[in-house]
This record gives C-alpha cells, structure tokens and sequence, in this order.
C-alpha cells in the first residue's frame, strides 16, 4: 500500500512538473520512492510463488525513474506524475509479456499481456494465434478471466481494418489476427492503493492472467 502523503505528492507533481519545484520537495520525494519500492517488494512476495517465471525479478528490474524521456516528445515536462510497475520474466533486449499495474489519479489500471510488438514478434503472435486459436479463445473463456477483463483490449489504434498479410478474411480467428496489441486491461480506483489488502486484491486478479501471459510468451519462443 501506499500513503495519502505519497497520493498527495503525486497530484503536486502534476501541478507543478518543474525541476525547481522537485529540487524544493526532494524529501517528499525520497519518501514515495522508499513506499513504492515497498509497495513492489510486497508484490513479489505474493506474485513470485503463482508464477515461477518471475523468480529472479529484483524490485529494481519492476520499477520506473521518476523523470520522463523527453527527447522525442512535444511534452516537455520532466517528471511522470504517475507509478507504474511492470512484473516480467523478459530480460534487457528480450520481448515477454508481463503484468503491469499503473497509478495514476483519474487514470489506473492493471493490466497484462504484450504491448504493441516488433514486426517479429507480432508474425510470431498471428503464427501462434492461426494454429493454436482454440487454445486463446478457451483462456479467453475461462469465468474467473471474463469477469475481471473480459477480452482483449480493442481500438481503432491496435487494430487493422483489414485481415494482415497472409491470412484469408474467414479465418476462424481472423479478430484476433487483425489485433496489432494483445492485452487486457481493467480499471481501478486511484485510492485502492492505499488500502492494506490492496497487494492481496490486486495479486489474485493479475494472475488471472498468467495463462494469457504463458500463450503469449510460447508463441515468442517457439520456432
């Protein structure tokens, strides 16, 4: 869990994302990166024992820097005025899915699966998905994974109009195979964090994923 001191600093940030007004709260700061490496250590503990594949994740590899990188972006304000933690078995260089969880006032979720991939690995995903669809759609299906995130995310930016290369318009799984971004996503409440079972409750509802996350991490591996 979080603090309402940490919520509050997140909110003056927002207001106020300059680097003179961070340097004046350094010591706010140096509190709400101590309670969030907490916050990612406590979900280690309970997420590493349901899913083996992220045995070997330290809190520093689930972590983000606080400053943004605005070299390619019209937005030049230096700091993120969110958290977000991203738990994967992918190391620097190697593509995996993963679960994500994303604090932001107005803004959080959690969320899991593959996020917008490189050309290889999205020929790997449809590879995946053309032969082995059943196996998706079942995982899909699947009651406690329909309640919690019902089906893939879905817009206009992460999905083709047309079928992709390669692939007939009646193909069963031809909705699938449009998508370009294969995860799911599920909003929460920005004050949950501050709840004590917050790591609990949100734990159970990502490893809803992890056989979304195993079928996408098989079709990255496989040959």
């Amino acid at each position: 869990m979080l603090s309402k001191d940490t919520l509050q600093f997140l909110d003056d940030l927002k207001a106020n994302n300059n680097r003179d007004w961070f340097l004046e709260n350094k010591k706010r700061y140096e509190v709400v990166k101590k309670e969030y490496q907490q916050l990612v250590a406590d979900l280690l503990d309970v997420m590493k024992p349901m899913d083996s594949a992220l045995e070997m994740l330290e809190v520093k590899n689930c972590t983000f820097r606080i400053n943004r990188d605005i070299r390619f972006s019209k937005d030049k304000t230096p700091y993120k005025s969110h958290l977000g933690v991203w738990l994967s078995s992918g190391a620097k260089g190697l593509n995996r899915s993963g679960y994500y969880i994303h604090l932001e006032k107005g803004a959080s979720f959690i969320a899991g699966g593959l996020y917008c991939p490189e050309a290889e690995d999205l020929k790997k995903m449809r590879k995946e998905i053309a032969y082995f669809h059943d196996d998706l759609e079942a995982i899909l299906e699947e009651k406690n994974f329909k309640k919690e995130f019902k089906d893939f995310d879905r817009n206009e930016k992460n999905t083709l109009k047309n079928p992709p290369r390669g692939y007939e318009k009646e193909h069963p799984a031809i909705e699938f195979l449009k998508l370009k971004s294969f995860e799911s996503s599920q909003k929460i409440d920005f004050s949950e964090v501050t709840k004590k079972d917050f790591v609990t409750t949100m734990s159970k509802k990502l490893i809803t994923l992890k056989p979304l996350n195993d079928f996408i991490n098989r079709a990255l591996t496989s040959e």
